[in-house]
């Protein structure tokens, strides 16, 4: 079995800080939307709060994820961040749903609101997502959890310049229906970001696959490795963002040794990590074994 563990190291003191800034926000932006009777800035300010559990999940999944394997754990908890960025995916889209709810309520009934205190939440608002979202961007380009903690704080900042835009807009003009659109508009882009979150990691959980892994591909250059016959009964799939694991059976041309046999595994195993960047690979080796050689078989 091969294994690669040179990756990208994520820290989570970034994330503590981020928890941080993101309390103090959204408690702000609930306190100002209720004053000011603004819905898009009470919908930033829901959308902060979930993105403080986001980010505590995120977390907490972060640390779970550098416990050590035991006999009880024998992948310890590395799959814990891709269950972080499932649920986190998931919670954008419900936030979505329920202020899309709330936009066209108030589309029929809008309601004055005092702009003032919307334009320099938001401002606040803008900044605190803004710093928090830079200071986790270098890691959500390496690990689907920073990533899905990410996007919650990159839209949020988003949402708060689209409030801006609203609060002056309202200011200058008094259209106070631009508030609910304004929500409708960070409802619809959350479940677009949501979407495509929640489709990676669901795939990643269902061990589907990696979609730029071509396992007809995968086959054919394995098997101009001499002594290879056929490579058979293939699984590919994430652990995490880090770990590709393959197992397969390998029907070898000759009746070989052991000992070389781990010449020929090692001369896999390259091809597979070069090519592929497979850093882990569990093969059996088997010799005219009277069993299904397709490349999938479904037990």
């Amino acid at each position: 079995m091969s294994h690669n563990h040179s990756h990208y190291e994520v820290k989570g003191k970034n994330l503590l800080f981020s928890i941080v800034l993101n309390t103090v926000i959204t408690v702000a932006q609930v306190i100002g939307g209720i004053l000011s009777g603004s819905l898009a800035l009470i919908s930033d300010a829901l959308h902060n709060f979930s993105d403080v559990l986001t980010l505590i999940f995120s977390y907490i999944a972060n640390v779970l994820s550098k416990r050590k394997a035991s006999l009880d754990q024998t992948f310890g908890y590395k799959r814990a961040e891709l269950i972080a960025a499932f649920v986190n995916s998931i919670t954008l889209i419900v936030v979505a749903i329920y202020l899309i709810f709330e936009a066209l309520q108030r589309f029929s009934n809008p309601q004055e609101i005092k702009s003032n205190l919307v334009i320099w939440l938001s401002i606040l608002g803008i900044a605190v997502n803004g710093i928090s979202a830079l200071m986790l961007k270098k890691d959500a380009e390496h690990n689907i959890n920073m990533k899905s903690a990410y996007v919650h704080l990159f839209t949020d900042m988003m949402a708060s310049l689209a409030v801006l835009i609203g609060g002056i807009l309202m200011k200058i003009y008094q259209i106070y229906w631009i508030d609910s659109a304004l929500t409708l508009a960070i409802a619809l882009y959350l479940i677009y970001v949501g979407y495509d979150l929640l489709k990676e990691s669901t795939k990643m959980l269902m061990l589907f696959t990696p979609s730029d892994i071509d396992i007809k591909e995968l086959v054919r250059q394995v098997h101009q490795i001499s002594g290879v016959n056929k490579l058979h009964h293939i699984h590919v799939w994430h652990l995490n963002d880090h770990e590709l694991h393959l197992e397969a059976h390998l029907d070898c041309s000759d009746d070989i040794k052991m000992s070389e046999f781990n010449i020929l595994l090692e001369k896999i195993e390259a091809v597979l990590l070069e090519k592929f960047h497979i850093n882990h690979i569990n093969i059996q080796p088997e010799f005219q074994k009277e069993d299904s050689k397709d490349f999938i078989v479904q037990d």
